[in-house]
């Protein structure tokens, strides 16, 4: 059975312990969310998937992000982690919507 790649993974697969770039941001976004997404699609669950990725430099500036969802609490869900290294703020927001 192919196990599951959490989000702290995919980003430390694609971050790790790189120093921020701002020419690497795009790269390293869509790596995380397309990492993510080929993950949860293995896993052949009735979900439609939405992921995003926030990749902040470390610097001493505030970062304040939200979302709201109206939803069934019985069947969808949302995941949030959050990833940092010395000098990068990564978070990443998996929603999972029942069909």
């Amino acid at each position: 059975m192919e196990e599951y790649q959490t989000g702290d993974e995919s980003v430390e697969g694609a971050i790790g312990g790189s120093t921020y770039q701002h020419s690497r941001v795009n790269q390293w976004t869509n790596s995380i969310v397309e990492q993510c997404l080929g993950q949860l699609s293995k896993l052949d669950k009735p979900f439609k998937y939405i992921v995003t990725c926030i990749i902040m430099q470390k610097n001493g500036a505030g970062l304040q992000t939200a979302s709201s969802c109206f939803w069934d609490n019985a069947t969808d869900g949302s995941c949030t982690v959050r990833w940092e290294n010395k000098s990068v703020y990564c978070i990443v927001s998996v929603f999972g919507l029942a069909i």
